[in-house]
């Protein structure tokens, strides 16, 4: 999952253009980009266009549903599920325990829909309140459905009274930092993709890259984006280069050739454990992208 592009689940008009974006991941949202009033309308309308579309994109489809806490989760499930999505974000993540949660009612949809049991993934997004923030490290072995973690800063800034979460220079300040931090941490440890959040203004594309390099150099393997426009920035910065994928390829080899030793010499530098192992890391995304057999 390098570019996952939310595309609100009440417009036929902008899902048409999200299901064409080249987006590997086309989130349908039912929660913010939905009116309280246009919730009902959304599920209809999400659920008929994924099933008649659905093979006229290469994009898996998530659905992000309302929170746990809105009362509204269980009729976003028996709505969406239905139509096969490959997985459902879930926003205001507090814990594990929520991912636990969910999975207990996927479990029960796709068994009345005739789904084989796990077939769809769950995305959380993990700091969107304070207590999200601090249960960062509970996700690690919950559930086998999760295929990522992923945060935001809007609503956790909402939610600490913060009247912004980006400095002069737009930089974020040290609460959102930390909370960016713990997600890249949260991931590693339950051994799980790393998304970074949006970047909300679209049509400043060289801070957009910019902000996808650093994603990228941090360990972010992906990134969400509200405007189509942002789907190739965010896969070319996401696509490993040529250049790291031979260095990474030659690291694998050299290691293999000496017989797994713990330190190889290349061209005379030393290459230990942690550097095959980052090498690996690279190539396999880079078999994802589709730029390494």
């Amino acid at each position: 999952m390098r570019s996952l592009l939310f595309v609100p689940g009440d417009s036929e008009r902008k899902l048409e253009k999200g299901f064409a974006a080249g987006a590997d991941v086309v989130i349908v949202d039912l929660e913010d980009s939905v009116a309280p009033q246009n919730k009902a309308a959304a599920r209809d309308i999400a659920a008929r266009f994924i099933v008649e579309r659905r093979g006229q994109t290469r994009s898996a489809i998530y659905v992000r549903v309302n929170d746990l806490s809105t009362g509204l989760t269980d009729n976003d499930l028996a709505a969406l599920v239905p139509a096969k999505p490959d997985g459902i974000m879930l926003p205001k993540s507090n814990s594990g325990q929520d991912v636990q949660q969910l999975a207990a009612k996927l479990r029960v949809r796709e068994a009345e829909n005739g789904l084989a049991d796990g077939v769809t993934k769950i995305l959380p997004i993990i700091t969107e309140t304070p207590a999200g923030v601090l249960a960062a490290a509970t996700y690690a072995g919950t559930s086998a459905r999760l295929a990522g973690l992923t945060w935001g800063a809007e609503d956790l800034s909402a939610a600490i009274g913060a009247r912004s979460a980006r400095d002069g220079q737009g930089r974020y300040t040290d609460v959102f930092r930390l909370a960016r931090t713990m997600t890249i941490l949260a991931a590693g440890a339950a051994e799980v993709a790393a998304i970074d959040t949006v970047f909300p203004g679209f049509r400043d594309m060289a801070a957009f890259s910019a902000e996808c390099t650093e994603a990228e150099r941090d360990g972010f393997t992906g990134k969400m984006a509200i405007h189509p426009d942002q789907v190739p920035v965010i896969n070319a910065a996401f696509t490993p280069s040529s250049e790291a994928v031979q260095q990474s390829a030659s690291i694998v080899a050299a290691f293999k050739a000496a017989g797994n030793p713990g330190v190889v010499g290349i061209d005379g530098k030393m290459y230990d454990r942690p550097h095959l192992r980052l090498a690996e890391r690279l190539l396999a995304r880079a078999r994802v992208a589709g730029v390494f057999a």
